[in-house]
């Protein structure tokens, strides 16, 4: 019951990190289908282009060992060895095709479905291989039962297959039977080339439900829950609530930064509660004003607070002052747009105080 709730709470899609980390454990999908079927490709074309010629080889060399044996001595271990030596080397002209296509096609098939890579923990020893109620999970599951419709079909398609194919030529292989061997051999080829076809072509088939099967099932398998997502964005972005506090720490740190630069403001412009801007502007530094600190509401009312404090003019503008707020930021120079509002308001400024310059 506990599985099935975990299943069903897994509603999330995995994530970038949790598909590489399945792969670097090794957890890829695999079909073993796919391999099944480059080494069944690999078995026919060794019978269209390898299989004749090396039976003919081999035929050839144990022909030669029965007609003439008066020329194998096996009188010493020496002639022993080298009438072993000479079957085997005319055997292996028959089996190392087969050995090489179907190691080539056996990597390929898995280099297709997965780039190989190293991964120790595969190989590592884990009791749940040996566990019990783990190989029962594994049987009698989804996997276990997918496993067991494969090797069924396979069963039957291929006994079919055998069936039909020596079903039409039932007689003529009874009469194989008092042929000459190159007769038979032929025959078996041509009904071998058959069934490797048919068996090819369901083995393709398989192959091919077997390779999204198997993608589906793992993607299905890395699915997430909730709590899995929340937990992997802490690990990767950090705690929420701590970033949270972070970010209140430093709002904080640059509202008292911007409040000690208030005293050094030229004037401040204000809607009366909502809004407040404090601008700086001495020639000899900047050819415009500055905004050295802005905000609102309570923000607002403490620029005013500290502005009046050090007897810095405030101008209330509610309509300049709403649009400067919405369009400026601290530490940087005031927009083009505002510079014939501002100039009039700095002016009315020195106008009051004639003889002093703020340069603080």
């Amino acid at each position: 019951m506990s599985d099935d709730q975990d299943k069903d709470s897994k509603t999330e899609a995995p994530s970038e990190k949790k598909l590489s980390d399945a792969a670097d454990k090794g957890n890829l999908p695999f079909s073993r289908e796919t391999t099944v079927f480059a080494s069944t490709l690999a078995i026919y074309i060794f019978i269209v282009f390898f299989l004749a010629e090396g039976v003919a080889s081999t035929a050839q060399a144990l022909k030669d060992i029965f007609e003439q044996p008066e020329a194998w001595r096996i009188g010493t271990a020496t002639d022993i060895v080298g009438l072993i030596s000479h079957i085997i080397l005319n055997s292996a002209a028959l089996l190392i095709p087969i050995f090489v296509l179907l190691i080539v096609f056996g990597v390929g098939s898995s280099i297709f479905q997965n780039l190989p890579r190293p991964v120790l923990d595969r190989v590592m020893p884990k009791m749940n291989r040996v566990s019990p109620v783990a190989g029962f999970k594994r049987i009698y599951g989804v996997p276990g039962l997918v496993e067991f419709g494969k090797s069924l079909f396979k069963i039957i398609i291929v006994s079919l297959i055998v069936v039909l194919v020596l079903w039409n030529d039932y007689f003529a292989t009874l009469d194989l039977m008092f042929s000459d061997p190159v007769t038979i051999f032929t025959a078996m080829m041509s009904d071998l080339k058959q069934i490797m076809i048919v068996v090819l072509l369901a083995t393709a088939v398989l192959a091919i439900v077997d390779l999204f099967w198997t993608r589906h099932h793992w993607y299905t398998q890395l699915r997430m829950t909730k709590h899995e997502v929340k937990e992997e964005l802490k690990q990767s972005q950090g705690d929420p609530i701590i970033k949270s506090r972070l970010r209140s720490v430093q709002r904080d740190r640059a509202r008292k930064r911007m409040m000690s630069s208030v005293p050094r403001a030229t004037l401040v412009i204000a809607n009366p509660t909502h809004y407040a801007v404090a601008l700086r502007y001495v020639r000899e530094e900047n050819d415009a004003p500055i905004v050295v600190a802005m905000g609102q509401d309570l923000v607002a009312l403490k620029i005013r607070e500290i502005a009046e404090k050090n007897n810095i003019p405030v101008f209330e503008d509610p309509p300049l002052a709403r649009s400067m707020f919405a369009q400026v930021s601290v530490d940087s120079v005031i927009p083009p747009v505002f510079y014939k509002a501002v100039a009039e308001l700095i002016h009315r400024v020195y106008a009051a105080q004639p003889q002093q310059r703020r340069v603080t």
